[in-house]
């Protein structure tokens, strides 16, 4: 069993040159917490501020997410914006081109620190970066085909939404938990919940859901969503107002939502629905801190959107600022070689 990812989204908004700073020391706490070994959170700084410093002289509406790996094993720094884009991407990615005087030498000294590094530019909407570090010795732990953002309410301490994926056997199964309303007695909720899907992970979701239910008994209860992905095919189940988009490269597929109910105070007896999932095709899970009209008509570059791009993109061009968020995105494990 994979162990998931927990923890909330640090999101750093890029506002100012100071927050390039702020970028740097978050990204080197995380992977200190991360234990991640020797140089490493040095070069996740150096990553940090590389990324945050691009934004801020090229870009608006800039926003570094940093956060353990959605499947652990190392960190990864997600830079998002709107902005021109790179037309001359090939050029930005070469190891010492950079416009500005930074910790590093441009995107081509992020791509050379990351163990995995992803990019999406395209001009007059903005650019995606996803930079994975992991310890040495283990080149495959960055290609995990997961992504995964969990913020609070502007201004809020507190997350009362979270989110996980685990892999058990050769199946995935991924939670969104949106505690009701905000703040601390939120996040008790979400909290409990998420504890309890680590023991569950394992059962048929509506096994899942309904330990969940006792488990939130005596808290202010939670929607809840629950996707399991085997090769080719999706079972989803979900309680209260959290949604699930099936989409491939070309189009949407399914949209869900979970049946009316709270878990921990009114659980009707649970569903699974069960999907056909195309090649390549991809599963999105949200809160309802999401604009569920993303998915009515969803613009061509999401859809071909690398998945560990794609949780970021929705997040950060379709989110409620006054709402907990979590959104998960992923696809089957990958097929034994």
């Amino acid at each position: 069993m994979t162990l998931s990812f927990t923890a909330p989204t640090t999101p750093v908004r890029i506002d100012h040159y100071s927050a390039v700073h702020l970028a740097a020391d978050i990204a080197r706490s995380v992977a200190t917490e991360c234990g991640l070994p020797g140089a490493i959170p040095d070069q996740a700084a150096v990553v940090a501020s590389e990324l945050a410093s691009n934004i801020d002289k090229h870009a608006s509406d800039g926003v570094l997410y940093i956060q353990p790996m959605p499947l652990g094993g190392g960190m990864e720094i997600i830079a998002a914006d709107h902005g021109p884009g790179m037309p001359e991407l090939q050029l930005c990615l070469t190891d010492g081109y950079s416009t500005t005087k930074t910790l590093g030498a441009g995107l081509g000294a992020v791509k050379r620190i990351a163990t995995a590094f992803m990019i999406d530019t395209r001009p007059g909407i903005g650019t995606l970066v996803c930079a994975r570090l992991t310890p040495p010795g283990s080149p495959h732990a960055g290609r995990q085909d997961v992504g995964l953002v969990c913020l609070p309410t502007e201004d809020e301490e507190h997350c009362g939404d979270a989110a996980a994926v685990m892999d058990t056997g050769s199946a995935r199964t991924g939670a969104i938990i949106d505690g009701l309303g905000h703040g601390p007695d939120a996040a008790e909720a979400a909290q409990t919940a998420l504890r309890s899907f680590r023991t569950t992970a394992e059962r048929p979701l509506p096994d899942i859901v309904t330990a969940m239910h006792r488990a939130l008994r005596h808290t202010r209860g939670a929607a809840v969503g629950l996707v399991r992905l085997h090769d080719e095919r999706a079972e989803y189940c979900g309680i209260g107002n959290v949604r699930m988009v099936a989409l491939s490269p070309g189009a949407v597929h399914h949209r869900l939502t979970g049946q009316p109910g709270v878990v921990g105070w009114r659980l009707p007896a649970p569903r699974t629905h069960r999907l056909a999932l195309p090649v390549e095709a991809a599963v999105v899970m949200h809160s309802d801190g999401i604009d569920l009209r993303w998915a009515h008509t969803p613009a061509d570059f999401l859809l071909r959107l690398p998945i560990p791009l794609l949780a970021a993109a929705i997040s950060h061009r379709h989110r409620h600022v006054r709402d907990d968020a979590a959104v998960l995105a992923a696809s089957p494990q990958p097929r034994n070689p």
